[in-house]
């Protein structure tokens, strides 16, 4: 072989290598400039991810808006909030109040117990009720329970005093009072098989819109409010024109209890 081709091998040898050495770096400095722009999207993406969650977490809940929302009345309520409620014969002198808490599970058994004893009383007027709703419970076992039963007896205030007692009465019944950690009455769709167990709510459509509208979802919480003023601490408590009357487990001893306090 001349020199003369030897140089030329070795010169298209050493343009090969300088090309493939230009290439390489070209395919180098695209794959960093992807890894680069990679990493600002995800960097901007977690950035917005975090920025959103901090939104979200700012954001009111759905209590807190209904805090604020208009506050639409129950009939047969009294008060400027609505919150007196007192059901009963006009001319009886005695008011018994009761303290109650939807998801209480001694409030149940204190319903099951003597709640037809109470209904009874009232119709024939031995003495109004005063009824205070109370929802501490969402907050001790966490939930929405409470304030959502409160709502939807609220809209049966709304139909009427009757079925007010009637779906309190079949709320704290044996089958369909939940246990106290678990948050059925935040649904809905429960309230309302609640509410197929009482004749004037079953099929009432105003009745349905109201629970599934929250309608008196304001009125809970002002009910709630009423509750917290009142210095009592637990449920059940039963109080005659102010005076606690210690909780009775039994109908006799309610009875017993009651016929004292009205004396007094």
């Amino acid at each position: 072989m001349s020199s003369r081709n030897s140089q030329a091998n070795k010169a298209a040898a050493r343009e090969r290598l300088r090309a493939e050495r230009e290439a390489q770096a070209k395919k180098d400095k695209a794959r960093r400039q992807v890894i680069v722009a990679s990493a600002v999207v995800a960097g901007l993406a977690l950035v917005g991810a975090i920025s959103y969650g901090v939104v979200q977490m700012n954001q009111p809940g759905y209590w807190d808006k209904a805090a604020k929302a208009e506050l639409v009345k129950p009939k047969n309520t009294e008060g400027e909030d609505g919150t007196t409620v007192v059901i009963g014969k006009p001319d009886a002198k005695k008011t018994l109040e009761l303290y109650e808490d939807s998801r209480c599970p001694a409030c149940a058994g204190f319903e099951q117990a003597v709640g037809g004893q109470i209904d009874k009383d009232v119709e024939a007027g031995k003495y109004k009720l005063q009824y205070f709703g109370a929802t501490f419970i969402d907050n001790a076992v966490k939930g929405e329970g409470s304030k959502n039963a409160l709502s939807a007896l609220g809209a049966a205030l709304n139909v009427s005093p009757e079925a007010f007692l009637d779906f309190k009465a079949a709320l704290y019944s044996k089958d369909l009072h939940p246990e106290e950690t678990v948050d059925s009455f935040a649904k809905d769709d429960y309230l309302l098989k609640v509410a197929d167990a009482v004749p004037e709510l079953k099929g009432n459509a105003e009745f349905k819109k109201a629970v599934e509208d929250g309608t008196y979802d304001r009125w809970a919480l002002e009910m709630s409010k009423a509750f917290n003023k009142s210095g009592v601490t637990g449920t059940p408590t039963l109080k005659m024109d102010g005076k606690k009357i210690d909780t009775p487990q039994t109908a006799e001893q309610f009875t017993a209890a009651i016929d004292k306090a009205l004396q007094g």
